[in-house]
């Protein structure tokens, strides 16, 4: 007995490999469709210097660096493109391709939410990830073809990586013991920012070293997506009860705190009733909302304010753009972590914890960039006001991330796909937002573009403390819970007609008389 208790110790735990691989299946998500973010920034036509323009203050335009001319050297390896062959797309135009992703990114998340509770998330994630990863191995091509057509290959790519989160949802639903729920959910969450991370700063090495320029971003990317999909399909399965490897002592561990390890196929018709009617739910909505606008803010435009604002370099900005998002993994691990802590030591409930976190997690991040905005020119301080804000953002990851598994594991798939796919209207608006109010490129301008976002994301944030809910909601199990109101309904009706039946004296008053 000895003997296996000790091999037990070696047995890879099977849990912990589905949330790295749905970790890395996040990233690549996210480097697939942040990648344009940075790279957009050296396929059009270089910004021209405006500094000198008649009759604006001095702090509405940042100086452009001076560069010294370098002479003619055959020995560097550094390539430069001719920015001749450059695309002529203005600011708005801009906008428009990089929010062309999330139009269709919204369409496909409530069917992968269904697919996923039908099928489960396995392949249903998979096979997202590899078309994305197809689509943007052919971006350089489409991309030269014209503006049009980038947006609609964008288009394309968004509705297959649509059904990422809801197949998460689902296989975390069937994998996330009760007490792991935050540090598993939050380090597949994570990807996010370590795909944001290797989007910028990946990006920026490439198209500053590698002979042939931008195009390179997309065939790395794509091709490597295409490794992570074999992988998946090898090693990752719907629900431990379908896993050949798991260990008796893994099965058993999580049969017994979760409830059920087999993935119930034969659930009841999606409640759609009971969860467009839920305040918790719309709560949650809201609150995403708010936290989407600000990321996706930051992760579409970050690298055009460094680029067009602060003038950073290619290489410059790939670097320092991804140092928001490695502050903000880091919090996310580290803020999970102590939000299953606080709630196993039962110091503040699963609702006051998701409250705590989505407050500071929101409301963080506007203060921060909001300041950015105001040092003006001083690349240093703004470069730290970013990062402080960014890593407040990862308390979201232990909050709202989380929530929809706390409210209904059962259809936290079709929550989830409602919940990310609303949210995903602010991925819409947002680039073209800020191409509109950013004609000129101004720090003045980009100042209301972080105004907005600071709005947005405190105003969310007092929705979800008012009506968000971290309780298991009874509609979870809607037949149980219609029977059980079904039955409440017949006892209700039963007391009434006792209580409305005639009494001895009235009945003797209703006999006929003689």
């Amino acid at each position: 007995m000895a003997q296996k208790v000790d091999s037990e110790k070696w047995v890879i735990s099977q849990r912990w490999v589905m949330a790295v691989m749905g970790m890395m299946g996040v990233t690549m998500a996210y480097v697939m469709r942040g990648c344009l973010a940075i790279t957009i920034t050296q396929m059009v036509k270089p910004v021209v210097n405006t500094i000198e323009k008649v009759g604006q203050k001095d702090l509405e335009y940042c100086p452009m660096p001076y560069v010294p001319q370098r002479q003619s050297n055959t020995t560097s390896t550094h390539y430069e493109e001719d920015t001749s062959s450059r695309f002529d797309w203005d600011e708005e135009t801009q906008g428009l391709i990089l929010s062309a992703f999330y139009y269709g990114y919204i369409i496909t998340h409530v069917p992968g939410g269904l697919l996923a509770q039908r099928f489960g998330g396995k392949h249903t994630m998979g096979l997202g990830i590899l078309s994305t990863a197809v689509l943007t191995m052919f971006t350089p091509m489409v991309a030269r073809m014209g503006s049009t057509q980038l947006m609609i290959l964008r288009f394309v790519e968004g509705l297959g990586e649509g059904t990422t989160f809801p197949a998460l949802c689902t296989l975390l639903a069937q994998w996330a013991p009760p007490l792991e729920k935050g540090k598993l959910s939050t380090l597949v969450f994570a990807g996010a920012q370590l795909g944001s991370i290797f989007a910028n700063s990946i990006s920026g090495f490439i198209i500053h070293f590698v002979p042939g320029g931008w195009p390179n971003v997309f065939y790395f990317f794509g091709g490597i997506s295409m490794v992570w999909f074999v992988i998946w399909c090898l090693v990752v399965y719907n629900d431990p009860l379908s896993h050949p490897f798991i260990s008796d002592h893994e099965r058993n561990y999580l049969l017994q705190s979760i409830g059920s390890i087999e993935r119930k196929k034969d659930l009841a018709p999606t409640p759609w009733r009971h969860i467009l009617t839920s305040a918790p739910v719309w709560g949650l909505i809201v609150v995403e909302s708010g936290h989407d606008w600000g990321g996706y803010t930051i992760m579409s435009d970050l690298p055009k304010y460094m680029s067009d604002v602060l003038h950073f370099s290619v290489k410059q900005n790939g670097f320092l753009s991804s140092i928001p998002f490695i502050a903000q993994w880091i919090t996310s691990i580290t803020s999970s972590v102590l939000a299953d802590w606080t709630i196993k030591k039962q110091y503040m409930s699963v609702t006051a914890v998701r409250k705590l976190y989505a407050a500071i997690g929101t409301i963080g991040p506007g203060l921060g960039v909001m300041c950015a905005s105001f040092v003006g020119c001083d690349k240093v301080t703004a470069t730290f006001l970013f990062t402080l804000g960014m890593a407040l953002m990862g308390f979201c990851y232990p909050s709202i991330r989380v929530n929809a598994l706390d409210l209904s594991p059962n259809y936290s798939a079709t929550i989830m796909a409602l919940v990310n796919g609303i949210g995903c209207l602010s991925g819409m608006a947002t680039p073209y937002v800020a191409g509109l109010l950013t004609p000129n490129r101004t720090i003045l301008e980009w100042r209301l573009v972080f105004w907005i976002m600071l709005i947005v994301m405190m105003a969310s944030s007092v929705v979800f403390t008012m009506i968000g809910s971290g309780e298991l909601q009874p509609w979870n199990d809607i037949e149980t819970y219609e029977k059980r109101k079904i039955g409440q309904e017949k006892d209700e009706s039963q007391k009434n007609y006792q209580d409305s039946k005639p009494t001895s004296a009235y009945d003797t008053s209703l006999k006929k008389p003689n």
